[in-house]
């Protein structure tokens, strides 16, 4: 069985994670695939989803127009209008036959959903949930064998208990940002082992965010930045995607002060129903 140490991650003569006890890197298990897209507009998204599924079907050019109202059982006039940005009623039957007969996979239907649901916005907190919010903090505090933290729909901490802190001492300044410390902190590319990797599927999340709420300023605000550094520019152009909520991400960390070797996490994330946005994470060793 293992054992944890003071510091949340397991005792090096039985880690549960076979590098630090052998020196060797064990192999890393893929995550689930997220698939690239190129633009945030319905309009962009359609074209780069035609392209995706042509490439999904074995086909080197996009999947047709006329074949797409074909597979949805509509005219190839009303997918036209469609893509070129007219104001066409959908109905969710409807976006269930495009994601249908566009290949999509989870994330990029919850993309597309998104655009019919928009007008009902699920940052709002349900009536009387103040209460049961200082509870879910509370919890958060009273976690003492691994790292959780609480987080809004923008990475912002809500809260975090001790074991996070001694990890990451940076989430005890003032408006602390899970986003803008990994994409733009240089201390974020020394403690995140694959940190260009774990860039490109934070800036996915946050092109999903960025779909669901595109005026929201703390969200603007940190592309703005973080697209200055030349690097998240370059993954961002290159090759973006979307990724709705990221479930037992797998991150490889270098934390000297808490473990003389480099260790694997999962973070496991919950979304408490009554405060939507805000993230429950905590991270666990892989």
């Amino acid at each position: 069985m293992t054992e944890l140490n003071k510091s949340g991650i397991p005792e090096t003569h039985d880690t549960g994670l076979g590098e630090a006890r052998t020196g060797r890197c064990e192999p890393e298990e893929p995550e689930p695939v997220e698939y690239q897209l190129e633009f945030a507009d319905l309009p962009g998204l359609l074209r780069a989803w035609r392209f995706e599924a042509g490439k999904k079907l074995g086909r080197s050019k996009a999947l047709p127009q006329k074949e797409v109202a074909h597979r949805m059982g509509v005219s190839e006039r009303w997918y036209r209008s469609l893509e070129s940005g007219a104001n066409v009623p959908l109905t969710l039957d409807t976006l269930t036959r495009l994601a249908d007969a566009l290949l999509l996979g989870p994330d990029e239907r919850t993309a597309l959903y998104w655009y019919r649901l928009s007008e009902v916005s699920d940052e709002q907190p349900a009536k009387n949930s103040d209460s049961r919010f200082d509870r879910l903090t509370e919890f958060v505090h009273a976690q003492t064998t691994f790292p959780t933290y609480l987080i809004d729909h923008a990475w912002n901490l809500i809260a975090y208990n001790d074991l996070m802190a001694r990890w990451f001492p940076w989430v005890r300044a003032p408006q602390a940002n899970l986003m803008r410390w990994v994409l733009d902190s240089a201390e974020a590319r020394d403690r995140i082992v694959d940190w260009e990797r774990q860039a490109s599927l934070y800036l996915a999340q946050l092109r999903f965010a960025l779909i669901r709420t595109p005026d929201d300023p703390t969200l603007t605000g940190l592309l703005t930045t973080a697209l200055r550094d030349p690097v998240c520019r370059e993954l961002w152009d290159a090759g973006p995607r979307i990724i709705a909520f990221r479930q037992g991400g797998r991150f490889r960390l270098s934390l000297p002060h808490v473990s003389q070797a480099e260790f694997t996490v999962t973070a496991q994330v919950l979304l408490p129903a009554y405060r939507p946005g805000v993230r429950l994470v905590t991270l666990l060793p892989a």
